[in-house]
């Protein structure tokens, strides 16, 4: 079992990476929330892994916190949810937004995932409710693990990112949002959350 692997991210894309550790290239796929907060090309990134084997094929999955990778775990364990699917819930909601979708009962939150239904999204609501603990220390403890695990995040994107949320918007939507800004770094937060917001529509 594959533990972690920590090395120089060769290439990135919005489901996938591939991992340089000492020569070797591992793929992984990942959740576009992970995608959008990874540090680019060239870069060093630590990734929590899965290995799903099958009879046709053997596959990573990987994430940025234990936070993430435990929710993951969690959604593999329902009827009818296998890791492709658990990625895409992950794509749509941060573990701590998926933990909170639960524990409230949000079918809706949950079916913003494409191939997740509202019978699939209260099975998983109905099955972890009892298993999900919201701990608000090890929440802040993740969230500040996940933040330092993003080396390109600065004051304007958080700040951005936060008040994308504040207005309705999922946290990996207005990550990608802010993420594919260019020239950011001469931006300040207003003029980054007005760029963030033309790439919503």
């Amino acid at each position: 079992m594959i533990a972690y692997v920590k090395g120089i991210i060769e290439d990135i894309r919005e489901d996938d990476v591939v991992i340089d550790v000492g020569g070797l290239g591992y793929h992984v796929r990942i959740s576009a929330d992970t995608a959008a907060r990874l540090p680019g090309i060239g870069e060093k990134a630590k990734l929590y892994t899965y290995m799903n084997v099958r009879e046709d094929a053997v596959q990573l999955f990987g994430f940025l916190s234990r936070n993430d990778l435990e929710i993951f775990r969690k959604c593999i364990t329902v009827s009818g949810i296998g890791p492709k699917g658990a990625l895409a819930i992950l794509s749509v909601l941060d573990a701590d937004s998926l933990r909170y979708a639960i524990m409230s009962g949000d079918v809706k939150a949950i079916t913003k995932a494409p191939g997740i239904g509202a019978r699939t999204a209260e099975r998983l609501i109905l099955e972890l409710k009892d298993k999900i603990q919201i701990d608000e220390g090890m929440i802040g403890r993740e969230i500040e693990e996940t933040r330092a695990a993003g080396s390109a995040d600065t004051p304007q994107k958080r700040e951005a990112v936060e008040a994308l949320v504040s207005l309705g918007y999922g946290q990996a939507e207005a990550m990608k949002a802010v993420n594919a800004i260019e020239r950011i770094e001469e931006m300040d937060s207003g003029a980054v959350l007005k760029a963030a917001l033309k790439k919503m529509f």
